[in-house]
């Protein structure tokens, strides 16, 4: 699957949002990619799966992880096209965490996929929370890099399309500074 095949896919389905934004990372930026909306089509997602899997095929993945929420269902689609079990990390207390019984073994080979990575620190969190449990993480993948190839998790990293878009902290956002309301696609909530 081809860059541009992918953005197109987020065009078409009105996944990339143009405005002012909060992105999960706290910065703000005029571009929102909206994976959800692309991801509700199976198709799309089972394509996007496919791709990520076909780079990992080679490395004996037994065990895909995603942090919640963002990355459940293309990490799903991705463990589903390597035939390995799936689970996910949440925050609990504001902390990365696995829950709900999910373990990992000593060794355990496993991928880590986003549905975006901006700075990279929710995979970076997801990966500590496995390597602390005695896995071993062999990669990360997602479907988008925001950061134009410059997140680092610490491990090698494969995104199926990868960007250069802007993204500042509150302080130094221009739209903020002309009062704009900036919002976080998904939440109830807008904030100055």
């Amino acid at each position: 699957m081809k860059q541009s095949d992918v953005l197109e896919i987020f065009e078409n389905s009105g996944a990339l949002l143009h405005g002012h934004f909060i992105l999960s990372s706290g910065l703000h930026s005029p571009v929102y990619l909206q994976c959800a909306i692309a991801l509700q089509s199976p198709v799309v997602a089972s394509g996007f799966g496919a791709a990520i899997a076909d780079q990992f095929r080679e490395q004996e993945i037994e065990t895909v992880t995603s942090p919640a929420i963002g990355g459940l269902i293309i990490g799903y689609e991705v463990a589903r096209h390597l035939d390995s079990r799936f689970i996910w990390t949440e925050r609990e207390n504001g902390v990365m965490t696995l829950r709900r019984g999910f373990r990992v073994t000593k060794g355990e080979r496993i991928l880590v996929v986003e549905d975006v990575i901006t700075t990279g620190g929710s995979t970076r969190e997801t990966i500590d929370v496995l390597s602390s449990a005695g896995a071993r993480v062999v990669g990360a993948a997602s479907i988008i890099d925001r950061s134009d190839g410059h997140a680092d998790v610490g491990v090698p990293r494969f995104s199926l399309a990868t960007l250069n878009v802007p993204s500042v902290a509150p302080a130094d956002c221009e739209p903020c500074q002309r009062g704009e309301i900036a919002i976080k696609p998904g939440s109830r909530t807008a904030t100055r």
